[in-house]
C-alpha cells in the first residue's frame, strides 16, 4: 500500500512538460518541430508524436538532409520523440529511443538526462533493479534542473528494492529542494518508518505536516503527512497528540473527510464523546457517497448514545436508515446503468474531459448515476491506468475514423492536381528539352575552352586568343593570298606585300599581348563558371520542381488503397480491444459497487438495530422521568 502511494507521489512530483522540448523551442528554426512542441506543451503527446514522426521520416528520406531546417534540431527531435512516447505511456518504444540516445555520440549532460528518463521508465514499469542500473550509468555533468529529481528517484528505487536505510541517506540530501518540497519530507518519513525508526519517522512526519509555502500538490502531501502521523499515533493509543495532528489537515483538502472521521474516533477513543460530535457533525453533512461520510452518519448517533442522549440518537439512527436505503437504490441504479453501457459513454464525454478535474465533475451530472459511487475507485492508480488505456483507445478510434474520412479529400485533391498539371506539363517538357539541348551545347563549348586554356599553359597558341575581328581579318587576308598566288605583276606584288604587312601587324599584336590576353581569358572563364553554376542550380531547381509537380498527383493510388486497408484493419482490432477493456472496467466497477452495496446493507442493519435499541432506551428513560 505504501509502495503504491510512493509511485503515485513520484509521478505527481515529476510530471512536467519535457525540459528538452522547452530548451529546443528556443531559437527554433523548423516550424514543424515547433508544431510538435506546441502540442506537447498542451499535453497532447499523441498529436506531437504524429507530427514529429512524420517530420523525421521525411527528413531522413531527403536527398540532402542538411538543407532541411530540421537538420538544426534533429538531435533534440530524436530525444523529444522518446520523451513524448514516455509522456504518452509508450514505455517500450520510449525506452528503445532513449537507449539509442545513450549509445549514441551525444553530449554528457544529454546522456545523463537520457539515463534518468530510462530509469524513470523502468521504475514506472515496476522494474526497480533495471531502474537502479540505469541510474548507475549517470556520471560527470548532470543538468542542474534534474539533480534533485535523480536523487529522489534513486531513493524511491531503494525503497522499492526493500532498502529503506539507503533511501533515508539519499532523501536527507534533498530535503532543501524547492521542487520536491513536501514530497521529499513525506517520503523520508515513510523510509524511516519502513526502516523501523518509528519515533524518528513520527518526528519527520510532524515536520512534513507543518511545511509552509507549498503549492496545491505540496499542500495535499502535507495533509497526507498529518493524516498518516495521526493514524500511527492512534494505533499507539496516543490519542491527544493524534487529535492535534489530525486538526492540521485542511477542511477542504482531499484528505479532509478521512481526517475528520479519524479526529472523531481519536476523541471517542479517549471517551470524549462531546468533542467527537464536532468533527462527525461536520462530516455527516458532506457528500453522502463518500465512505467516511457514511461511517460518520453511523458514528454520530453512537456518540449521542454514549452521552445517554438516546432520543437524539434514535432520531439520527432513523435518518441513517433512510439515508442508507436511498443510497442502496442509487447503487442498484448505478449497477443497472453500467450493465447497459452508460458508464463507458459517460467516461468518453469530450466536454467533461476538457477540464482537469473531469473525474470529479462526473458525479455532478444528473444523467450519470453510474459514476456517482465510483470516485474512490476512479482515483486509484490501477483503475486510472486501465481507464486511461480505454480513453486512449477511444481517441485512437476517433482519429482512425477521421483519417478514414480524409482519404476521400486526399483523392479529390490529387484529382484536381492532375487536372491542372496534365495539360500544362507536355508543353513545358517540350520547351525544357529545347533549353536542355542548348545548355548541353554551351557546357560542351565551355569544356573545350577550358581544355584549350590548360593546353596553352605548356604549348602557347597566340592565334587561339585572337578577337573575332582579328580572326575575320586573318581569314580575309588568307583568301587574298590564295587569290593572288604567285604575283604576276608589280601590282599583285605590291598588294601581296600590303597583305603580309597587315598579317604581321596582327601577329605582332597577338604575340606582344599574349600573356595579357591569356590572363583575361582565365578571368572570363572564372566569370563564366559563376554563370554556369547559377544555370546548373536553376536547372536542378527546375528538375526538382518538375518532379514535385508530377509526384503531387502520381503514385498515390496504391498508397491510399493500402492505407485504407490498414485503417480498416486497425479499426477492427481497436473495436475488439475496446470491448475487452470496456468490459473489464465495467466488471471492476460493478464489483466495487457490489462491495459498497454490502457495506451499505451492513450499515443499514446496524442502524436499524441501534435505532431500536436507542428508541427503547429513550422510552425507558422517558417512563422513568414521567414516574418521577
Amino acid at each position: 500500500m505504501i509502495r503504491r502511494s510512493l509511485i503515485g507521489l513520484f509521478v505527481l512530483g515529476l510530471a512536467s512538460t519535457s525540459a528538452v522540448g522547452a530548451d529546443a523551442s528556443r531559437g527554433l528554426r523548423d516550424l514543424y518541430f515547433g508544431e510538435a512542441l506546441y502540442y506537447a506543451h498542451q499535453e497532447r503527446y499523441l498529436d506531437a508524436l504524429e507530427r514529429l514522426d512524420a517530420e523525421l521520416g521525411q527528413h531522413y528520406r531527403l536527398d540532402e538532409p542538411p538543407l532541411d531546417t530540421l537538420h538544426h534540431h534533429v538531435g533534440h527531435a530524436e530525444f523529444s520523440v522518446g520523451d513524448f512516447e514516455l509522456q504518452y505511456r509508450m514505455h517500450h518504444r520510449a525506452g528503445r529511443a532513449i537507449r539509442a540516445v545513450l549509445e549514441g555520440n551525444v553530449d554528457e549532460a544529454v546522456r545523463n538526462e537520457a539515463a534518468f528518463r530510462l530509469a524513470r521508465i523502468h521504475f514506472q514499469k515496476d522494474q526497480p533493479v533495471d531502474a537502479l542500473h540505469a541510474l548507475d550509468r549517470i556520471s560527470g555533468e548532470v543538468p542542474a534542473r534534474i539533480r534533485d529529481e535523480i536523487e529522489f528517484l534513486r531513493a524511491n528505487v531503494y525503497m522499492a528494492l526493500g532498502q529503506p536505510g539507503a533511501a533515508v541517506e539519499v532523501l536527507r540530501r534533498v530535503q532543501r529542494s524547492d521542487a520536491l518540497k513536501g514530497f521529499a519530507a513525506y517520503n523520508l518519513g515513510i523510509a524511516l518508518l519502513q526502516d523501523g525508526n518509528q519515533l524518528e519517522a513520527l518526528a519527520q512526519l510532524d515536520k512534513a505536516g507543518q511545511l509552509r509555502g507549498l503549492d496545491q500538490g505540496g499542500l495535499a502531501i502535507r495533509d497526507r503527512s498529518n493524516l498518516l502521523r495521526g493514524a500511527l499515533l492512534m494505533d499507539a493509543e496516543d490519542f491527544a497528540p493524534a487529535q492535534l495532528t489530525l486538526e492540521r489537515v485542511r477542511l477542504e483538502g482531499p484528505y479532509s473527510n478521512q481526517a475528520l472521521l479519524s479526529a472523531g474516533w481519536a476523541h471517542a477513543s479517549g471517551e470524549k464523546f462531546e468533542r467527537a460530535l464536532v468533527p462527525w457533525s461536520m462530516l455527516a453533512e458532506r457528500e453522502v457517497t463518500d465512505a467516511a461520510v457514511q461511517e460518520a452518519i453511523l458514528a454520530l448517533p453512537y456518540a449521542y448514545s454514549q452521552l445517554n442522549v438516546h432520543g437524539r440518537a434514535a432520531m439520527l439512527y432513523g435518518q441513517a436508515v433512510d439515508v442508507f436505503g436511498d443510497e442502496l437504490h442509487k447503487v442498484d441504479a448505478s449497477i443497472r446503468s453500467i450493465r447497459e453501457g452508460s458508464f463507458l459513454d459517460a467516461l468518453v464525454r469530450e466536454e467533461i474531459r476538457q477540464n482537469k478535474d473531469w473525474v470529479i465533475r462526473l458525479r455532478s451530472l444528473p444523467e450519470t448515476p453510474e459514476t456517482y459511487y465510483l470516485m474512490a475507485l476512479m482515483a486509484s492508480h490501477d483503475f486510472q491506468t486501465a481507464l486511461q488505456n480505454y480513453l486512449d483507445l477511444e481517441d485512437l478510434r476517433k482519429r482512425l475514423l477521421a483519417w478514414q474520412g480524409s482519404f476521400d479529400a486526399f483523392e479529390d485533391i490529387i484529382q484536381h492536381r492532375g487536372t491542372y498539371y496534365q495539360p500544362v506539363l507536355p508543353e513545358l517538357d517540350h520547351q525544357f528539352r529545347e533549353l536542355d539541348s542548348q545548355i548541353r551545347l554551351r557546357l560542351e563549348q565551355r569544356k573545350r575552352i577550358d581544355q584549350r586554356l590548360h593546353a596553352m599553359l605548356t604549348s602557347p597558341r597566340a592565334d587561339f586568343l585572337a578577337t573575332a575581328d582579328e580572326r575575320m581579318a586573318l581569314e580575309a587576308m588568307a583568301r587574298l593570298e590564295a587569290g593572288i598566288g604567285e604575283p604576276a605583276s608589280d601590282q599583285d606584288a605590291a598588294l601581296l606585300e600590303r597583305v603580309q604587312r597587315l598579317r604581321g601587324l596582327i601577329t605582332w599584336e597577338l604575340e606582344t599581348r599574349y600573356h595579357e590576353r591569356f590572363t583575361e581569358a582565365h578571368q572570363h572563364l572564372v566569370e563564366l563558371n559563376t554563370v554556369v553554376d547559377a544555370m546548373q542550380a536553376q536547372y536542378i531547381a527546375f528538375v526538382r520542381t518538375r518532379q514535385a509537380a508530377l509526384h503531387s498527383y502520381v503514385g498515390y493510388d496504391e498508397q491510399i488503397v493500402q492505407l485504407r486497408r490498414r485503417v480498416a484493419g486497425a479499426l477492427e482490432r481497436l473495436q475488439v480491444l475496446m470491448a475487452r477493456q470496456g468490459h473489464m472496467l465495467e466488471v471492476v466497477a460493478v464489483n466495487e459497487l457490489s462491495l459498497r452495496r454490502q457495506r451499505l446493507e451492513t450499515y443499514q442493519n446496524q442502524a436499524r438495530y441501534a435505532f431500536a435499541d436507542s428508541f427503547d432506551r429513550a422510552a425507558k428513560a422517558q417512563a422513568v422521568e414521567d414516574q418521577g
